[in-house]
């Protein structure tokens, strides 16, 4: 059962996005308004204080099962106690992101890329996100002097060809804010490639607006990293934003949490590479869970990843089936965990073993 009548709305409202972030659930008291609260939910809720809020845009809230606490949806924006738990290997920041900030909000971890951190805001709160140590502080990270500062050591440093802008969410600024940030980073002569890192379609997409795609083209090359984790994220709604993106000439690439009890069965990962594709988002990376403090109820063994692989590869096509990837902790970059199809060697040949277990062999000389 839904948890918000969308029938009782008026559409002028619905169709705002302004309208939908005013009108998140923040707080116990809207929580127990639209969902049915186990103790455990409601006991996480009393708990939050200064960690990772509580962020539900009405938009998600309509994709929610007011009854069923396990709902993979659900489960992946209202709290639980687990969140609480702190279990060996977990750290705050487990990708060292703080270590390698050149100047605040900007981190440089590979030689040509950076991670422009322009806001700690985001339109939902997830609650296995990566960077839960900052987001949702109210900061001053959507500084424009902060920015400028970014700006500048990227300018200062001809081996950056590529800047991944995120946060938070970067599509929650204004247009104009946005562009502010895409005219300083395009008029960097080294700076090839422009990226936005979002979950905006899937969670807020009455924000792609015709105004916003018409300014995002301006900027080309401009591509899309655009955050996934389940098919019933993929509404008809969802479905219209991603095309106004494509129609723009904006290519999507999607990244994919795997998440226990979400989305870490064959049938469900299916599903949901192949509705991206309809969408015409490509299937880029499957993430494995990072070790943020309190995310063992969501993290997966290595592998369940690498069997999911295995159960899309050959058995559809090729496009829908992502890279399977683990950050190492501590600023080691992502580490491919791909399913080994070499089953040895036999002298001068090798042994593969195909998506069928059938075994075949390839004389390399």
């Amino acid at each position: 059962m839904n948890v918000v009548h969308r029938n009782k709305i008026p559409p002028k409202n619905w169709n705002d996005w302004r309208w939908q972030l005013r009108n998140c659930v923040r707080d116990l008291a809207g929580l127990e308004k639209l969902l049915h609260l186990t103790d455990d939910e409601r006991s996480a809720v009393h708990k939050l204080g200064k960690r990772l809020p509580l962020g539900i845009t009405p938009y998600c809230a309509a994709l929610l099962d007011r009854d069923d606490p396990s709902q993979p949806l659900r489960r992946t924006l209202v709290p639980s106690t687990a969140e609480f738990v702190r279990t060996r290997g977990e750290l705050e920041d487990p990708l060292g992101e703080e270590q390698r900030m050149p100047v605040p909000g900007l981190v440089h971890t590979y030689p040509d890329k950076v991670l422009f951190l322009v806001t700690d805001q985001c339109a939902v709160y997830c609650r296995y996100c990566t960077r839960a140590r900052m987001v949702g502080r109210q900061g001053k990270v959507s500084d424009r002097a902060r920015w400028q500062r970014a700006v500048d050591c990227i300018a200062a440093t001809p081996a950056v060809r590529d800047v991944l802008i995120s946060g938070g969410e970067p599509l929650i600024l204004s247009d104009d804010k946005l562009e502010w940030l895409l005219r300083r980073l395009r008029a960097i002569p080294h700076v090839e490639i422009i990226r936005l890192s979002t979950k905006v379609p899937a969670v807020l997409p009455q924000r792609i607006t015709r105004p916003l795609v018409r300014m995002l083209r301006k900027y080309h090359p401009l591509w899309l990293s655009v955050h996934f984790t389940h098919p019933d994220e993929l509404t008809r709604e969802c479905g219209t934003a991603c095309a106004r993106i494509a129609d723009a000439g904006i290519p999507m690439c999607s990244q994919t949490v795997l998440l226990k009890g979400v989305n870490d069965d064959a049938d469900t990962m299916k599903r949901l590479m192949l509705g991206l594709l309809r969408f015409r988002v490509k299937p880029y990376y499957l993430h494995q869970c990072d070790a943020i403090a309190g995310s063992a109820h969501f993290r997966t063994p290595v592998a369940t990843g690498k069997e999911l692989l295995r159960s899309l590869h050959g058995h559809t096509t090729g496009y829908a089936v992502p890279a399977f990837m683990l950050d190492a902790p501590g600023g080691g970059g992502k580490v491919p965990l791909s399913p080994d199809y070499v089953a040895g060697r036999d002298g001068d040949e090798l042994v593969l073993r195909n998506y069928r277990g059938e075994e075949y062999r390839y004389r390399e000389r």
